[in-house]
């Protein structure tokens, strides 16, 4: 058996995007639903890359959290972590688009944040034993939102300290997520301080560092080993071990942006494997990674469905070496 090197703790949920672009939720006429949630989409994202990665979670006993548990062992992924709750239902989350495709979330429907099954995760059930093996634990900042996963966020951290797990926490800014987001962001500054690497959206660092420079958040943040802010179609910058750059983004024709983001996380880590951490001091292996990592992004942007467009790592060569 391959043991995961990426342990992914979070939500794993339902997208229900619109169909039809530039509608209000209220005169949408039909929607089509793809499996998303930023930790299951980066834990599908690098085992379709070939890394060995475990879901951490909890889902419904409905048909909802089965075809999420079903659709993550087909694709290899560990789900010994995945819990089931007894009557919390399996998030649906409503996606509206604007006339341009860029994603606007629009609401839960009927059920109130905090009544769904990703709100509930027991810290006490978490398996140590996958992070007895993991190299990476890849956390995001929604799970702060809610008491009992706020906890087992913080026995997370722990096991992975206990473990030496290196940690990669990707914001996340969703505001309807959270039932008092008044209290969002010094919960979400208390968690940076316990991780190694930081990925944001170009508007994440503004509003939480009040700079957009990676260089100067990590600084900030006691030096982190590495910063990355993405910014959509601009492109991304990063600072990795004491080199910082940015980089163009790669020309495709968006389709769904919805996971880009997922996928850039999931390029990054995946490439990052192939080295020694030590690596990150050459520059030229620092640009290869963010390379790497845009690619993903740009192909998982070029296709509907934050998971099913996630390439392979073929697919992500051929990408890279066609002609402009």
């Amino acid at each position: 058996m391959t043991h995961p090197r990426i342990i992914c703790l979070g939500e794993i949920l339902f997208d229900r995007l619109a169909n039809q672009r530039g509608k209000p939720i209220e005169e949408v006429e039909s929607w089509t639903d793809y499996p998303g949630g930023a930790p299951a989409n980066v834990a599908c994202g690098v085992q379709k890359l070939g890394t060995p990665s475990a879901f951490v979670g909890c889902v419904g006993r409905d048909d909802t959290g089965n075809e999420l548990v079903s659709l993550l062992e087909e694709l290899g992924v560990d789900t010994t972590g995945v819990q089931r709750h007894p009557t919390a239902p399996t998030r649906r989350v409503y996606v509206v688009r604007s006339p341009e495709g860029e994603p606007d979330f629009a609401g839960f429907g009927d059920t109130p944040t905090t009544e769904f099954a990703d709100a509930k995760l027991q810290a006490e059930a978490l398996p140590e034993m996958l992070f007895q093996q993991a190299e990476f634990l890849v956390l995001g900042t929604l799970e702060l939102a809610y008491p009992e996963t706020k906890v087992a966020i913080d026995r997370a951290l722990k096991l992975a300290d206990r473990h030496y797990v290196k940690i990669l926490v990707d914001v996340n800014w969703r505001p309807m997520f959270w039932p008092d987001p008044d209290v969002a962001f010094d919960r979400i500054h208390e968690l940076l301080k316990r991780v190694d690497f930081l990925k944001l959206s170009e508007s994440e660092a503004k509003w939480l560092f009040k700079t957009d420079d990676p260089g100067a958040i990590a600084h900030r943040m006691g030096n982190k080993e590495g910063v990355l802010v993405t910014r959509g179609d601009r492109g991304c910058s990063y600072c990795l071990s004491e080199n910082e750059d940015s980089l163009p983004a790669f020309s495709v024709l968006v389709e769904d942006p919805t996971g880009a983001g997922d996928g850039f996380v999931s390029g990054f880590l995946h490439q990052l494997g192939q080295y020694e951490m030590s690596y990150l001091q050459d520059p030229d292996v620092a640009r290869e990674i963010a390379t790497y990592a845009s690619a993903v992004g740009a192909i998982v942007a070029s296709k509907p469905g934050a998971i099913a467009a996630q390439p392979t790592a073929e697919e992500v060569q051929q990408f890279r070496d066609r002609k402009p």
